[in-house]
C-alpha cells in the first residue's frame, strides 16, 4: 500500500536524487572533454527561462530531467575523443553506483540506506540506458549507439541531421530567441489586458 512515507520517498527521489544523478551524468561529459581540450563547455540543467548562469553552469527554471552538455570545439578532435566523451556519463555513473553500492554492502550509510539505495538505482538506470545501443524516441542515437557507430564505422551513420552535442554558441543563440518570443507573448498579453 502506498502511504505518506512512500510519497515522501518518491518526492525525495524525483527532486533530489534524480537531479543529482542527472547532474553527475552531465559532468561525465565535461570531465572527459577537458582531457581533449574542450572550448566553451556548458552544462545546462533544466529547460525554459534561465534562473542563473554561473560560469559554465546554466540552471533553468523547469524540470531538471531535460539537461545537456554542449561545447564549441575540441582542440584534440578525433574518433577516439568522441568515443571517450560519450563514454564519460556511463563511466561516472557506473563508478559512483559501484562505489556507493560497495560502501552500503559494507555497513556505510546507516539510517540513510534507502536514500543511497535509490541513488545507486538511478545511477545504474542511466548506465543501462546510456550503454545499450539504441535509437531514442526523438530519432537520435543514445551514447551506446554513438560509441558503437564511432567504433565500427568511424562516423555517425544514423539519419538524424542534428549534431550529437550542440555547440554552446548555438545553445545560447537558441535560448536568446526563445526568451525573445516569451517577451513578445508577455507583451501581447499585457496589450490585450489593457484593451
Amino acid at each position: 500500500m502506498f502511504g505518506i512515507s512512500d510519497l515522501i520517498s518518491l518526492t525525495i527521489s524525483a527532486f533530489i536524487i534524480l537531479p543529482a544523478v542527472v547532474f553527475l551524468r552531465e559532468m561525465g561529459y565535461l570531465i572527459v572533454s577537458w582531457l581533449f581540450g574542450v572550448t566553451e563547455p556548458r552544462v545546462t540543467i533544466g529547460s525554459g527561462p534561465r534562473i542563473i548562469k554561473l560560469g559554465m553552469f546554466d540552471i533553468r527554471k523547469y524540470y531538471h530531467f531535460y539537461s545537456w552538455f554542449s561545447y564549441d570545439e575540441l582542440k584534440r578532435d578525433s574518433k577516439f575523443a568522441y568515443i571517450c566523451i560519450y563514454s564519460g556519463p556511463i563511466l561516472i555513473n557506473l563508478f559512483l553506483g559501484l562505489t556507493i553500492n560497495f560502501l552500503i554492502a559494507n555497513g556505510w550509510a546507516g539510517e540513510y540506506k534507502t536514500f543511497w539505495d535509490r541513488f545507486v538505482f538511478y545511477a545504474f538506470y542511466y548506465v543501462l540506458f546510456d550503454a545499450v545501443p539504441m535509437i531514442t524516441f526523438n530519432g537520435k542515437p543514445n551514447n551506446g549507439m554513438i560509441i558503437y557507430q564511432m567504433s565500427r564505422y568511424g562516423k555517425r551513420v544514423d539519419l538524424n541531421p542534428d549534431s550529437f552535442l550542440p555547440a554552446t554558441s548555438d545553445v545560447e543563440k537558441e535560448y536568446q530567441e526563445y526568451m525573445k518570443k516569451i517577451e513578445e507573448i508577455k507583451g501581447n498579453a499585457k496589450k490585450h489586458e489593457r484593451d
